[in-house]
């Protein structure tokens, strides 16, 4: 009889176990709305944000799909250098910043080797293969099947499996992203799954911005929300490259200058502003008494201008970073990131 009592609740331990299973991923396909196949938005979006991503390097290959092995050796504007490391990036970037506005060029030296979005390396053997592999990642970019960078999946993950074959439940720990990226590759027709959530994440590659996401729905809407910041992101370097070639392009002179609530552009009258495109500027009157001074151009969300004059008490008070509220080929307004009230226009003559 005791067998039996024993037996009897063995019996009904897994069976209330499978359910609860079963529960978490729904064989019916719906009444979970975690409940995924390998087809689901929920598949896509784990697949592409644990795609190898190889943008860090896009300044030297302009390629976000792949990246490029090192050693390599390119052309910088005629200056020839081999990159052994990933320290030498900088030697690359020291280059192409030289001048700001001029046409860059970069010439790889073939065969190289190029690390893809789904992990595996391949040999490059001339320009017209490489010229290939760019045109496939622009079309990955148009059709949205490339790699999503913005959000960073910690690890470890669990995703519970259902194989409707065999009607069976069981556990798989994701370790790291290509171990996420191979297995949801992978992942059969003929098989259900759900995330164990809570899981953790990281957005747009801020160590500090750490989320937790709840659900398959909250996925799909951090997601969105950081390709929005990335769109964003990627607009104001954009706009950052057009506002150096006005810069470069022209002559200013100080419009309006609102300090304390007080304007003192006459204060600049004389003056003529030329930018240079080795990030100098001079300020010069008509007397041709001349103000040194540097600039640069650089973006987050938005786009900043951050002035350093020296020899000169007014020029000095221009001195800070400013966001760039507007700007065209005739005028470019700008206000302080320190305080709000304290404005500043350039216009073209």
């Amino acid at each position: 009889m005791k067998n039996l009592k024993l037996l009897t609740a063995i019996l009904i331990t897994s069976i209330l176990s499978f359910t609860s299973c079963q529960d978490e991923i729904d064989v019916e396909n719906g009444q979970n709305p975690n409940t995924n196949s390998s087809t689901s938005p929920t598949a896509n979006n784990l697949e592409r944000s644990s795609m190898y991503d190889g943008s860090f390097d896009d300044f030297l290959d302009g390629i976000s799909c792949s990246s490029i092995l090192l050693p390599v050796t390119a052309t910088i504007n005629n200056i020839e250098v081999t990159l052994i490391n990933e320290s030498d990036y900088q030697i690359v970037l020291n280059i192409l910043g030289l001048l700001t506005n001029d046409d860059d060029s970069i010439e790889l030296q073939f065969p190289l080797t190029v690390k893809l979005s789904n992990y595996t390396e391949v040999q490059v053997a001339n320009q017209s293969e490489y010229d290939a592999l760019i045109a496939a990642c622009e079309e990955a970019e148009d059709n949205a099947e490339d790699a999503i960078s913005c959000i960073d999946i910690d690890f470890p993950i669990t995703i519970l499996t259902y194989s409707l074959n065999v009607e069976q439940t069981g556990r798989v720990v994701i370790e790291t992203e290509q171990q996420l990226y191979t297995y949801m590759n992978n992942f059969g027709d003929d098989e259900l799954f759900a995330i164990d959530y809570p899981i953790t994440a990281t957005l747009n590659g801020d160590s500090s911005t750490v989320i937790e996401i709840s659900s398959d729905l909250d996925l799909q809407s951090r997601i969105t929300e950081c390709l929005g910041t990335e769109d964003t992101e990627e607009e104001a370097e954009e706009n950052a490259k057009n506002l150096e070639t006005i810069l470069v392009d022209g002559l200013f002179k100080v419009e309006s200058f609102v300090l304390a609530g007080i304007e003192t552009a006459n204060d600049y009258a004389d003056y003529t502003i030329d930018f240079a495109n080795d990030l100098s500027c001079t300020a010069t009157n008509t007397v041709l008494d001349t103000v040194e001074g540097t600039y640069e151009v650089t973006s987050e969300l938005e786009v900043f201008l951050s002035l350093s004059f020296t020899g000169n008490t007014s020029f000095q008070l221009l001195n800070q970073t400013w966001e760039v509220t507007s700007y065209s080929t005739s005028s470019i307004s700008l206000q302080s990131t320190t305080n709000a009230a304290v404005t500043l226009v350039l216009s073209q003559i």
